[in-house]
């Protein structure tokens, strides 16, 4: 490359700009200006393809719609019905509390769809629970809570899935129904490392719930549990677009909330507003930024470059799943995970359509790849929240996140190179890929 090409100077401001401390939204926009500029383009241009891409894309609507159903379910008692729902099922075994805390992440995966949701709310209740009376060190149930996370991006509804809806133009249901199994993938081979150390460091057992007394907490955690069949069954039965599934999921949550569970006030609503309208807002920036950066990235060809490089190599499907995950995997130490979704797998995708690879398939692998990125360091986010909400150096919790990383590593190959796991429930729905 000509490093004094419009191209690679607009990619060195980019960099440069995150560098010095400029959000990666803002320099994207920056360094993508910098390349109009020196291209001697309509500087127009992009608050023309800006504008574009957030008005025309009713998807977009979906995200902050799940962030708010989030809020609201994260509102008074349901995280407290989960979580003893949770302590029913698995509390009573070696290592039970650290049981329910991936768990209750795969519960509460169903309404977030965030990760950062996920551990800044029930993770935050989870680390008091695990270190309480000393049961746990501090480190280990942030860890946990970390690892445990990653699931609520994976199983629907998933925020990220929506992001890559939204630049492959694939079905969101599909999407939605292919990242179940691999999400419950995840779950089960953590929940099988913890079993192991609980032999080993020999793990407390919690005070087991009475046989009789799970009838009235699975009743009583009911409805919060219902929202995923919801959501999925508002899609499969086409009475809803997604992004109406998404409003329904919110007025769903807000109604149990205020309603049945009488947790919700006035008060709580407008903060619920505040804070989903938050993420919203920085979620948005990196999209409008991310928007802008394509079009650039598309002018140069870059992805039709890289389809016929690659296309020289010959590289068979399994080939190019493995560099595919090479790379996601180092991208993921240092980049966010909105970053590589909207910029980098909009360059991978002709490719991927070109060997063969199943767009869903290929969809669900690549965001359970990104979001290894978010426990991965040096840059992993949830390692740097979960140092702020535990209050361990950030030394510690990576020493205790590397057994279940390793662990995750291995489930990740198993859905890259078994298609089917990703892809025999969406077939099960009629999907025809």
């Amino acid at each position: 490359m000509n490093l004094a090409s419009p191209f690679a100077l607009a990619l060195i401001a980019i960099v440069g700009l995150s560098l010095a401390g400029l959000p990666v939204a803002y320099s994207m926009i920056g360094g993508s200006i910098l390349w109009l500029f020196l291209s001697g383009q309509d500087m127009g241009t992009a608050a023309e393809q800006l504008l574009n891409g957030m008005m025309t894309s009713q998807l977009l609507l979906a995200i902050p719609l799940f962030i708010l159903a989030a809020e609201f379910m994260n509102a008074g008692p349901i995280m407290d019905r989960l979580l003893r729902f949770c302590n029913a099922i698995v509390g009573r075994v070696r290592g039970g509390l650290a049981q329910v805390n991936v768990l209750q992440s795969v519960v509460f995966a169903s309404m977030s769809g965030s990760a950062l949701a996920d551990a800044a709310g029930s993770g935050k209740i989870m680390q008091t629970l695990m270190t309480r009376d000393g049961k746990y060190t501090a480190a280990f149930a942030a860890a946990l809570t970390c690892v445990s996370s990653v699931l609520g991006p994976i199983i629907p509804p998933s925020i990220p899935l929506v992001l890559y809806a939204l630049i492959s133009d694939t079905s969101i249901f599909y999407l939605f129904l292919g990242g179940v199994v691999p999400g419950l993938l995840l779950g089960a081979v953590q929940m099988g490392l913890i079993a192991q150390m609980a032999k080993r460091r020999n793990f407390p057992v919690e005070e087991k719930v009475p046989l009789r007394e799970l009838p009235g907490i699975t009743w009583r955690a009911t409805p919060a549990l219902l929202m995923p069949i919801v959501l999925l069954g508002c899609l499969y039965s086409g009475v809803t677009t997604p992004t109406e599934a998404a409003a329904v999921a919110a007025l769903y949550a807000l109604l149990i909330s205020a309603f049945l569970y009488r947790s919700v006030t006035w008060q709580g609503i407008y903060q619920s507003l505040v804070s989903s309208g938050r993420v919203t807002v920085s979620i948005g920036m990196l999209i409008a930024g991310a928007l802008v950066l394509n079009y650039v990235i598309t002018a140069e060809n870059i992805p039709k470059a890289l389809t016929a490089m690659l296309q020289t190599y010959q590289l068979s499907p399994v080939a190019f799943l493995l560099l595919v995950n090479l790379l996601l995997l180092l991208l993921g130490c240092f980049l966010e995970g909105t970053t590589i979704i909207l910029v980098i797998l909009p360059v991978l995708l002709p490719t991927a359509n070109a060997v063969g690879i199943d767009p869903v398939h290929f969809g669900v692998m690549a965001v359970v790849n990104i979001m290894l990125g978010l426990v991965t360091p040096p840059y992993g986010l949830l390692l740097f929240l979960m140092t702020k909400i535990a209050k361990v150096p950030l030394r510690a919790i990576v020493r205790e996140v590397l057994p279940f990383l390793a662990v995750m590593i291995v489930a990740l190959a198993i859905i890259a190179f078994v298609p089917d796991v990703v892809l025999w429930l969406p077939r099960v729905f009629g999907y025809k890929g």
